[in-house]
């Protein structure tokens, strides 16, 4: 609904209630010396037509270059009824639902996220949604510690594969509580982390072993054997996925004999635009046995008195408010705007439209690999399947090249120097989503085969 602001004369029978004499008196207990004072570098203000105007053209600074950039953030088609329905007035401007009378509608719309995201992971239990994808993979190391009782070392294994980001992430919340976090080197011609790279650690008290399919690489993990592998040492198992390639690929739930325990990521390819870095936000889903450790909110559905439907917020302790050190998570963040847009664009797709979006992104990624292969100095980095980014080598090194194609209007990928050293200065890592078409492939190549003659 619009915010229509209160008349003078309201404003002055709210003052003479309270005998204030006007606004300034409600804030005379504010020293001088703490006062901003006049703003005068504040420009005036200016008309909706103006404003709308200016927001344009600082948003079009931005460029609009063909993006094949992917690395945890990827564009995806998104059906303009998704945020049409999102921006409405009942869902946009919804406050916390913390008192469930007036909050059903939201509280439906986000037990009905939690029952697609179930599915989804094949788990038994979603939250209403964290911060982002990096601080979900934070929480599910600290709630893996938190759950596994007998396990007393607080070690946490992560495959080297797991996107490089979301490590450093993980190793700030958690290095200040006494968890060691231990990555996993992998193999550099395959670009996986297979159980061999594991067996230095057979046998040692583990308390969780974290694996990211598909890997930052784009390549595909063996995530039954790691599964089995590490539920075998006793250790529980995190499964940080894309959810856009769930809809393709075997689900934590499904991995191994047992599935994994906590399955986590970032939502943003579910219904969120590219905006400039965000806003995103992240997933967590678990077994029934561990919930109660969980963080964040879960909504839950019931029925009154009267036998009608209703819902409201549960398993969440007073102590995630008032008590910070009994608290299940510091990081109370729920992305309530961008799961109602997630939950719409899954409602719309449903499950034959996910799988057709993770069919098409593979299908493009494959012609994408063999049309930039075709080039003289370009080659595929790993040998290991991949779903919809490979990593690229080059014949030279890969920032120079990536400049210019950003001076012909294309984002070409990601160097992966800065992250993984050890893979030299010619590799990079580009994606191709289901909106890319062969044409957007073709002039990729094209304009690839121009930098690199230059």
């Amino acid at each position: 609904m619009p915010f229509i602001p209160h008349t003078e004369a309201e404003t002055r029978a709210m003052l003479d209630a309270i005998d204030a004499r006007d606004i300034e008196a409600l804030f005379d207990e504010i020293p001088a010396a703490l006062r901003a004072g006049e703003m005068a570098a504040v420009p005036d203000g200016v008309g909706e037509y103006e404003i709308s105007r200016l927001m344009h053209a600082r948003a079009a600074q931005d460029g609009a270059p063909l993006c094949f950039i992917g690395a945890g953030a990827y564009e995806h088609h998104i059906p303009a009824a998704v945020w049409e329905i999102t921006t409405r007035g009942e869902f946009y401007s919804a406050y916390t639902p913390y008192q469930a009378e007036a909050s059903q509608g939201t509280l439906q719309l986000l037990y009905e996220y939690q029952t697609m995201m179930a599915k989804l992971m094949a788990l038994d239990v979603s939250n209403a949604s964290l911060y982002d994808g990096a601080s979900a993979l934070a929480e599910a190391v600290l709630m893996a510690v938190r759950a596994h009782k007998t396990s007393k070392s607080r070690r946490v294994l992560v495959a080297g594969t797991v996107h490089p980001l979301y490590r450093a992430v993980a190793e700030a919340i958690c290095r200040m509580q006494d968890i060691k976090i231990e990555v996993v080197p992998f193999d550099p011609a395959a670009g996986t982390t297979p159980v061999a790279a594991f067996a230095p650690f057979e046998g040692a008290d583990l308390t969780a072993v974290v694996i990211q399919q598909p890997s930052f690489f784009g390549t595909l993990e063996d995530v039954h054997a790691l599964t089995d592998w590490a539920h075998a040492q006793g250790a529980l198992v995190i499964g940080s996925v894309n959810p856009i390639a769930m809809g393709m690929l075997a689900p934590p739930g499904e991995w191994g004999a047992k599935g994994a325990d906590i399955a986590c990521g970032e939502g943003q390819p579910l219904g969120i635009p590219l905006s400039s870095g965000g806003p995103y936000y992240g997933f967590m889903v678990c077994r029934n046995e561990i919930v109660r450790q969980m963080p964040g909110r879960i909504v839950g559905r019931t029925v009154d008195l009267d036998g009608k439907q209703g819902f409201a917020l549960t398993l969440q302790a007073r102590e995630q408010h008032i008590r910070r050190s009994k608290a299940t998570s510091n990081i109370c963040t729920n992305q309530g705007l961008m799961v109602t847009a997630s939950t719409i664009h899954m409602a719309m797709l449903g499950p034959a439209g996910l799988e057709a979006v993770a069919a098409t992104s593979h299908a493009n990624t494959a012609l994408l690999v063999e049309r930039l292969t075709a080039l003289p100095g370009v080659e595929r980095t790993f040998s290991a399947p991949f779903f919809h980014e490979c990593a690229f080598t080059l014949d030279r090194p890969a920032i120079p090249v990536l400049d210019r194609l950003a001076d012909q209007g294309i984002a070409g990928g990601l160097p992966l120097s800065e992250y993984y050293p050890e893979l030299g200065d010619r590799a990079f890592i580009a994606c191709a989503t289901e909106v890319r078409t062969e044409s957007d492939i073709d002039a990729f190549a094209a304009a690839l085969a121009v930098a690199l003659k230059a």
